[in-house]
């Protein structure tokens, strides 16, 4: 029997990286409890698969490399040596440096470097000696601590983007969709029958409902296939949090709840890098140190929680930790270097606390390895605006602070509401739309201003028109323009449009790397009739607004 070897390699690397995260995720549980030996069952099971599979696609190296941590392991499992600190640590490096292996592959020369060699005398003094007195051959610490040979520039991973594509369907899912298919196309010939046969419109039009259920039906389907639990994504961390705590000296555990909750793939992996900065900033600046947290009554470990939960049809994610809290003062401080509020210290905490995320905004005193730029949490909140994601913060001080992420379940499909401006279509996101009106008489009169204020049921209501930010001005107005009311973080803004065109299912379509960086834009879909519609993101547009000089604004009322 012959054997694809380049298809039994891919399979190899991607359960490699499940592996190598289950090994690590299992040693760091070891470390802080190290009385369960289901742990070390599983981690040593981890690493004599890997060394079978290794030697099925024909790694020796990759395998003697396992075998040497499967030696330390099974002194683990006999009870010849404990789980300290130490011993995790040097598991931890072997666990990344099977990962440096595993780069190697795509060159299909894998070998061990001298880094990799240093790592097994390592392992192999602790076990030999284990069964003696205990004592190391050599300096783990040291070994351990060495860094890895730096990754060759332009190599590209094999099968690493097959591994972010790829998902785990049940083969029921699967037989379901085959169906729908199935039945769909049977709809579709019924249609067609129906046209040809000269039947009635009510016949076709029952024909036609028939098929959309069908269509809507296999649509929520493919977009549960898309749907993954956040515990994979949650459990990432628990390396980064131990590694970053023992850099600063302080004690962290990290906690989840709500593993459980399902997000769409696409929007998982965007908010990766919003937790991993919400996480460093929480130990380098929230988190005291074991001695500070004494002093203050707390217990010397710190907790960071991550806890997702749905929110009327999206998703809440917390970073939640018990440290010191925010500096008001510090805050007011820097928003006053800054120039970033006239006076910072009158406004409500909200405000104030959101100013955190501002461009080059940080409260450190001095600029440490991990933070202190004033960049992470800037990275926070574009990211989660690009998902069409809201972020706030709360902070008691010498409690901790709460960062909460508010997302969309989805970023395939929203629901949106179309307006029309001038000869083109955008859609707004059905979510930040709180009502339509017509828009004033008097306000109507000034088509030329690109922005104002009008008073909306006894309070000011700024607003500004598309047409103009979308350079749609050589286009005649028409008669009665109207307004769509969207809801921002701080407060409402009318968006003065030429029609009203209704709400539907929006199907997002990316815009492609020349469009990627058009501002006020988040995609595009096609409509019905075959032409674009952008969709718009409402947070950029209103960025954008405020840069721009606008003309004096009116004061009209709704009639």
């Amino acid at each position: 029997m012959e054997f694809d070897h380049d298809a039994l390699l891919n399979a190899f690397l991607l359960e490699c990286d499940e592996l190598l995260s289950l090994m690590e995720e299992q040693l760091i549980g070891l470390e802080q409890e190290p009385e369960q030996p289901e742990r070390l069952q599983t981690i040593f099971r981890a690493a004599h698969t890997l060394k079978g599979n290794a030697t099925c696609v024909e790694l020796p190296a990759f395998a003697e490399f396992a075998h040497g941590v499967e030696d330390l392991l099974e002194r683990l499992r006999t009870g010849a040596l404990a789980a300290s600190h130490e011993v995790v640590s040097l598991l931890l490096s072997a666990v990344d440096a099977m990962r440096e292996l595993r780069r190697q592959i795509p060159g299909k020369q894998v070998v061990l470097t001298p880094h990799h060699r240093g790592l097994m005398g390592v392992m192999a003094g602790w076990a030999r000696d284990a069964s003696a007195d205990g004592a190391p051959a050599v300096d783990v610490k040291t070994a351990s601590s060495a860094s890895p040979p730096p990754e060759p520039s332009g190599r590209k991973l094999l099968a690493e983007e097959e591994r972010a594509r790829s998902l785990r369907v049940g083969i029921n899912k699967l037989d379901r969709m085959l169906d729908l298919l199935g039945e769909l196309s049977i709809a579709q010939e019924g249609v067609a029958a129906l046209v040809e046969g000269g039947h009635s419109r009510e016949e076709l039009r029952e024909a036609t409902r028939a098929g959309e259920r069908l269509l809507r039906e296999l649509q929520e389907l493919v977009m549960k296939v898309r749907m993954v639990p956040l515990g994979p994504t949650f459990r990432q961390y628990v390396r980064t949090v131990r590694d970053l705590a023992e850099a600063r000296d302080k004690q962290v555990e990290l906690v989840f709840e709500g593993e459980d909750v399902e997000m769409d793939t696409a929007v998982v992996d965007n908010v990766r890098d919003p937790l991993l900065h919400m996480l460093r900033n929480a130990i380098d600046h929230g988190i005291e140190t074991p001695a500070v947290r004494r002093t203050r009554g707390k217990p010397a470990t710190a907790r960071i929680t991550l806890r997702a939960s749905h929110d009327s049809g999206g998703i809440l994610i917390e970073v939640i930790d018990d440290g010191a809290g925010l500096d008001k003062a510090r805050i007011i401080e820097r928003a006053q270097a800054l120039g970033l509020a006239r006076e910072p210290e009158n406004l409500p905490e909200e405000e104030l606390f959101s100013l955190i995320f501002a461009p080059g905004f940080s409260t450190a005193r001095e600029i440490t390895p991990m933070s202190g730029r004033g960049v992470g949490m800037d990275v926070v909140r574009r990211n989660v605006e690009a998902l069409r994601g809201k972020v706030s913060v709360q902070s008691r001080e010498g409690h901790g602070v709460t960062i909460t992420l508010r997302l969309p379940l989805t970023f395939a499909i929203i629901d949106g509401f179309m307006v029309g401006v001038g000869p083109d279509t955008y859609v707004i996101p059905l979510d930040a739309v709180q009502e339509c009106i017509e828009l004033p008489a008097n306000a109507r009169g000034r088509t030329g201003e690109r922005a104002g204020v009008l008073n909306l049921r006894g309070e000011p209501l700024p607003f500004l028109r598309l047409r103009h930010l979308f350079s749609h001005d050589e286009a005649e107005a028409p008669p009665r323009e109207s307004m769509v009311i969207v809801q921002h973080p701080q407060g409402k803004v009318g968006l003065v449009v030429d029609t009203l065109l209704g709400e539907g299912q929006t199907v997002i379509k990316p815009l492609g790397s020349m469009f990627k960086d058009l501002p006020c834009i988040s995609g595009a879909s096609i409509l019905g009739n075959g032409r674009i519609a952008l969709i718009l993101d409402v947070t950029a547009i209103l960025r954008e607004a405020t840069r721009r000089p606008s003309a004096p604004g009116s004061l009209a009322t709704p009639a």
